[in-house]
Formats: structure tokens, C-alpha cells, sequence
């Protein structure tokens, strides 16, 4: 609770100080697949889904920007029931090494977005890197790594822990 509350205050913050705000829209493609423990006795092949968002940059600085985006995921393995479809929030301090590179990192929240009572977590966190290329001065590509840090299975109904490892391929507008 105490790092939520810290994340909020610095968010808002953060938005207090906001130099420039931009809006936009992204999609990618997502390659994604889960990390068993222990190792699954099955072939655990990867998923290829897809994600849309749209977001927030706050400039804090001429280098530095803080992007919030809500976005939809399909995730999780290949077989149908390994399949996991969430809403996602991240969180990423953006640096910019140039006028059309930059580097984010932060945290994900994420809430399952299928059916009630299938085995999985409602809620998940993740952490989330990327990359990101300005082709204009509105277009952009970008790739994207995030990695689970809790379990996305129903403790509750197992004692096999499975945690999401999403690449992410994108494209985007800034409006």
C-alpha cells in the first residue's frame, strides 16, 4: 500500500510540474508466452496476440516525460486455456538520448478482462521496459519487454505458479 500511495504521490506531482502534455494512440504486436514453476510438463508454446492503448506523456523536462497509458492485451500461452486477455495500466519514466530516441521503464497493473472463476488471478503486476523511435515528429515505433512479477494462476486452486513474458512490436501517433 505504501508503494502505491508513493506512486500516486509522485504521479501527481509530477503533473503539477508538467512542462508539456501529449496524447496518442498505440498498437502492437505481441508475442507472449509463461514462465511455469515448476516447469510445465507440456509443450508451453508462445502466443501471438496483439494490444491497442492510448496515453498520456507529461513532460517534466526536455529529456525526462512520464507516459501513462490504458491499453488492452492479449496474452498468456497458445493453448486456449492458458490464453489470458487483460487492461492494462503502465507507468513509464521516459529518457530521451536524442530528439528521436528514448528509453522507459516502470511498473504495470493488470486485470483480467475473461471469465469469472477460470483459474486465474483478477489482478497482476508486472514491470515493463521499452524503447522508442520517433519517425516524425507524430509517428513513432517502439518495442516493449514486460515480465510478470506475480503469479497469474488462483493460489487458491494450485500450487504451479505462472508469470506473463510479453515482447511487444508497436506503432503510434502522438496528437
Amino acid at each position: 500500500m505504501k508503494k502505491l500511495l508513493l506512486i500516486l504521490f509522485i504521479s501527481a506531482t509530477a503533473l503539477s510540474f508538467s512542462q508539456e502534455i501529449k496524447y496518442g494512440v498505440r498498437g502492437s504486436l505481441n508475442v507472449s508466452n509463461l514462465d511455469f514453476d515448476p516447469d510445465a510438463n507440456f509443450e508451453n508454446k508462445h502466443r501471438n496476440g496483439f494490444a491497442f492503448a492510448g496515453f498520456v506523456d507529461f513532460g517534466l523536462s526536455e529529456t525526462m516525460a512520464l507516459r501513462t497509458e490504458l491499453q488492452w492485451s492479449a496474452e498468456g500461452g497458445k493453448e486456449q486455456e492458458l490464453r489470458a486477455d487483460y487492461i492494462q495500466l503502465p507507468i513509464m519514466l521516459r529518457l530521451s538520448v536524442s530528439e528521436r530516441l528514448s528509453f522507459g521503464a516502470g511498473p504495470q497493473l493488470n486485470l483480467k478482462t475473461w471469465q469469472d472463476n477460470d483459474g486465474f488471478s483478477t489482478f497482476t503486476f508486472s514491470g515493463v521496459l521499452g524503447a522508442e523511435y520517433m519517425i516524425t515528429s507524430d509517428l513513432f515505433i517502439d518495442v516493449r519487454y514486460s515480465y510478470g512479477f506475480s503469479n497469474i494462476l488462483d493460489e487458491d486452486l494450485t500450487d504451479v505458479e505462472a508469470k506473463n513474458h510479453v515482447m511487444q512490436f508497436g506503432f503510434g501517433i502522438k496528437i
